[in-house]
């Protein structure tokens, strides 16, 4: 990954081998307008939502994190700032599916698994550090299954391009995809179009219509998509007609 072709300002770490790249990437010692992308060929100890760990083989896949400076999002939007990661993997997918003429339908699983279909191709895990009420800097940890083909760890249901297209991909070519939807969407969010965010968002929602099962702390239930805030807080109506709202770890979907 070191024939990266990258923006102004972006600079690149690349390693064979690290626990985790979200441990390597130091944004906040980067200078305001500045990024930082710390790629591996291998994650010894690669982390997900829920303390999960994400399985990779070694020079297969992307696995990377993206680093920068306070963007202008106050803590109280900052699931705006996932959005954003979510919305750059999940265009990048679509495009190269397109291109190889599959037309499967690419999701964002709240609150930022990405699907093709009912499989998940990436997973992310987002981190700020908070200095005086406000987003002082930002680091996303994401991992997109590029050519793996065969996946042994306790994951439901991955999936990667190559088993998608059955085509191998040059993975310098889908990062630098993906670093253009998302310097698309941080530019979005530098000029507050935050409900443009939202709606592209929104509108990728993985089973955004229609009920569906759900799992919180009283059991297995019913429910239907109301909204979520900037905050990232998920409401859920229930069959009964109540709405609830839940933070991330308080509800799961039943695949």
């Amino acid at each position: 990954m070191k024939s990266l072709l990258l923006p102004p300002h972006w600079h690149h770490e690349a390693h064979a081998s690290v626990a985790s790249t979200l441990l390597c990437c130091n944004a906040a010692a980067l200078a305001p307008g500045d990024f930082l992308l710390v790629t591996a060929e291998e994650q010894t100890a690669g982390r997900g939502q829920r303390g999960t760990t994400w399985e990779s083989q070694r020079g297969a896949n992307l696995t990377f994190t993206v680093g920068w400076r306070d963007v202008g999002v106050l803590p109280r939007n900052q699931f705006l700032i996932s959005e954003v990661c979510a919305l750059a993997v999940a265009c990048t997918v679509e495009e190269l599916l397109r291109d190889a003429g599959n037309g499967e339908a690419v999701s964002v699983k709240w609150p930022n698994d990405v699907y093709v279909g009912e499989r998940k191709i990436c997973g992310m895990l987002i981190e700020h550090s908070l200095t005086g009420g406000r987003i002082d800097s930002s680091m996303a940890g994401i991992g997109i299954n590029i050519n793996q083909t065969r996946f042994t760890g306790d994951a439901p249901n991955p999936v990667s391009l190559k088993q998608l297209t059955g085509l191998t991909y040059p993975r310098e070519r889908v990062m630098e995809r993906f670093v253009g939807h998302f310097m698309r969407g941080i530019e979005a969010l530098q000029a507050k179009q935050y409900e443009r965010v939202e709606q592209d968002f929104a509108a990728r929602l993985f089973r955004r219509t229609g009920w569906h099962n759900f799992r919180d702390a009283e059991g297995m239930f019913s429910g239907e998509f109301v909204a979520i805030a900037r905050n990232g807080i998920l409401t859920l109506r229930k069959a009964d007609g109540t709405t609830h709202d839940y933070a991330f770890k308080e509800v799961n979907f039943c695949l």
